[in-house]
């Protein structure tokens, strides 16, 4: 592919799915790859992958991936020639780029001042509009106070959007509808902003009603050459965060996408940029041949893959052939747009729970195969998701001949999926592509929030069912017939009981004989082994379960959906009947960062005793009943998902009462 050898060796300066990805294109073209590992990661799968590795430090960030000197130290010791940063820790980092320049070390991106010009949104919005790429109607100018913000409101119209200058992913970003809400938002974005980024400058634009998102990959090298890769509709998000991710879009027509695609270009032109990047534009779902400028990120994007399906071109190879002086090697007529695809993003999180993030150990994984599907991931038998990362794990990209054939392969491949050890959001993405919106096309960015309580709906029932088949065809039932304990007995068989726990709701599941009965109602139900399967028939619908019994424990998967049931023996029950709970437990694992109350505090109902953080979000845990707390945890403790944080001894005249 390339006229010369490119590197010998390039040190990955980062973890997960795209440190994993990174070195598959290195080895593919026989270079030599080093990884960098956190406390948290020294049996990850990328440090596995590479030909050499290097710790960093512990488990926290910024002791690790994102300490600038020991990456550095890295590089230098095992003779790396080059770093490739992925995306998110120090990607876009301008003192990063810096020190590898200052280091003698080839950075694989473009330079820091590309860069820091693209990192500052209203810098970005000036230089790309010197270039007629159309951008928001909006104020952006540096360093205007609130007043200021505020007297050029009008201008601007109502509604419109609060956004801050550096940053992103949602944070500080506030939609206001009218003047009277304007200065409380002002303020409330210039705190987040300032906590977030150590940058509270703000600007206004115009908010665009039901807006698509839509981005162009662009590729430039240091000879002039400049091309985009087609766009990727990426409108698919919560709270501002991208679950879904296709090429080409379903808005665009040909010649639209000639001129997005050409915006993008000299986007990047306005920054001599080097490298893969990505231009991010708005477009009105009602106005598709109207788009607008929003932000250019500089780095890999997580959702390149479908660019690379549809176009056949490896962007990490890419990268790798920019970033060594080499040419592209081809035009902007030589890239062809062939078939769909369409990326989900697995996370560690539980969208029933507000997409609270989860994690733990990993029993067990099923990645799905198949014609037209590529899965991206760091996911391993045995491996420990930490708190400590983001809770993305793996991405699945299903590509076909037409939208919806790349849809339906996607669909299935989530329902192949299977994690076992924590919940995650598969089943919510196969819900949401199964959305009639989301198979005619008809997305747009505010999509998920309208039909969420859909999208997390379950049939409780079913996970109670599987299980107890499941723990009952795992009792041992050869020897001595006196001596068994499944229900054996001379004449009609005895019930087999079993009550069970998951996610804060409990059944009582009988088996007698070939009858499932649960809460006292009948179900058709029946289980059978195949291979490392069980084959589950509930009604007229049977499903392939993967699981893992341990005990009174199963864990099992099936249609995409993780569930830990576990089966609560009498004497330890609590009473099913009781609204609230002394004990308060931690909804995630996390790190603790404040104890609201010191140990035995008077509380009422609602009071904030524990503060969690797991994965850059903060939970609240408050007291369900009145009385003195009995503190469990200190700050700075880790905690696990369930794990006890405090009790709360009721108040003895309510006791009483």
């Amino acid at each position: 592919m390339f006229s010369t050898v490119l590197f010998s060796a390039v040190l990955v300066a980062n973890r997960g799915e795209i440190a994993c990805r990174v070195i598959r294109t290195l080895r593919e073209l026989g270079i030599r790859s080093v990884a960098v590992y956190s406390d948290a990661d020294a049996g990850a799968r990328h440090v596995a992958l590479a030909d050499e590795s290097v710790r960093l430090g512990p488990a926290p960030a910024a002791q690790s991936y994102l300490d600038i000197d020991a990456v550095i130290a890295a590089a230098r010791a095992t003779g790396a020639e080059a770093i490739h940063p992925g995306y998110g820790f120090l990607s876009e980092n301008t003192a990063f780029a810096a020190a590898c320049e200052q280091a003698g070390i080839v950075f694989i991106g473009p330079s820091a001042d590309a860069i820091r010009t693209m990192g500052d949104k209203i810098a970005a919005k000036h230089a790309v509009e010197a270039r007629g790429v159309p951008t928001v109607p909006g104020v952006a100018r540096a360093g205007m106070t609130d007043d200021e913000l505020i007297a050029a409101a009008p201008e601007v119209g109502y509604p419109l959007l609060i956004k801050p200058s550096a940053g992103g992913g949602g944070k500080g970003m506030h939609v206001v509808t009218d003047a009277a809400a304007l200065p409380a938002a002002l303020a409330a974005a210039r705190r987040e902003a300032g906590s977030s980024f150590g940058d509270d400058t703000l600007f206004l634009e115009r908010y665009v009603d039901t807006p698509r998102h839509i981005e162009v990959q662009v590729l430039a090298d240091a000879h002039g050459n400049v091309v985009h890769l087609g766009e990727r509709e990426c409108s698919l998000q919560r709270r501002h965060q991208k679950v879904i991710e296709e090429a080409p879009s379903p808005l665009l027509d040909a010649a639209t996408r000639a001129r997005i695609g050409q915006a993008a270009c000299e986007t990047a032109r306005s920054v001599d940029y080097r490298g893969a990047g990505t231009v991010e534009f708005i477009v009105a779902a009602d106005r598709p041949d109207e788009f607008f400028f929003m932000e250019m990120n500089t780095r890999l994007q997580v959702e390149h893959p479908v660019t690379e399906q549809v176009t056949g071109i490896d962007l990490v190879a890419a990268q790798l052939g920019i970033a060594a002086g080499e040419p592209l090697g081809f035009g902007q007529d030589d890239v062809v747009l062939t078939g769909h695809s369409i990326e989900a993003r697995v996370y560690a999180e539980d969208p029933a729970a507000g997409f609270l993030p989860t994690g733990g150990h990993v029993v067990r994984v099923q990645h799905p195969a198949g014609p037209g599907i590529r899965v991206d991931s760091a996911l391993a038998d045995g491996l420990d998701v930490s708190v400590d990362y983001d809770p993305m794990l793996a991405k699945i990209i299903a590509t076909g001949a037409t939208r919806d054939e790349a849809r339906r392969r996607l669909v299935a491949a989530l329902g192949e999926t299977a994690v076992l050890g924590f919940e995650t959001n598969v089943p919510f993405l196969r819900a949401l592509l199964e959305l009639p919106a989301v198979a005619a096309g008809d997305l747009d960015t505010g999509l998920i929030a309208r039909e969420l309580d859909a999208l997390v709906a379950t049939n409780e029932q079913v996970p109670f069912v599987e299980a107890a088949l499941l723990m009952d065809a795992a009792v041992p039932r050869a020897g001595d017939p006196w001596r068994r304990a499944d229900g054996w007995r001379m004449g009609s068989p005895a019930a087999r009981r079993y009550r069970l726990v998951s996610r804060g709701q409990e059944r009582t599941v009988e088996l007698v004989g070939d009858r499932v009965i649960v809460d006292g109602a009948e179900v058709p139900a029946s289980v059978r082994s195949a291979g490392d399967r069980f084959i589950v028939r509930i009604g007229e619908r049977s499903v392939s379960v993967v699981a893992a019994v341990d005990g009174d424990v199963v864990r099992l998967a099936a249609d995409g959906r993780a569930h830990e049931v576990r089966r609560v023996r009498l004497d330890h029950r609590r009473d099913a009947d009781a609204s609230a709970v002394p004990e308060l437990v931690s909804p995630m694992p996390g790190v603790v960062v404040m104890t609201s109350v010191a140990d035995g505090a008077e509380v009422a109902v609602g009071d904030a005793v524990v503060v969690v953080e797991a994965m850059k979000m903060e939970h609240v845990v408050r007291a369900e009943v009145a009385g003195t707390v009995t503190l469990r945890v200190a700050t700075g403790d880790s905690v696990g998902r369930g794990q006890t944080l405090a009790v709360v001894s009721p108040n003895r005249e309510e006791e009483d009462g």
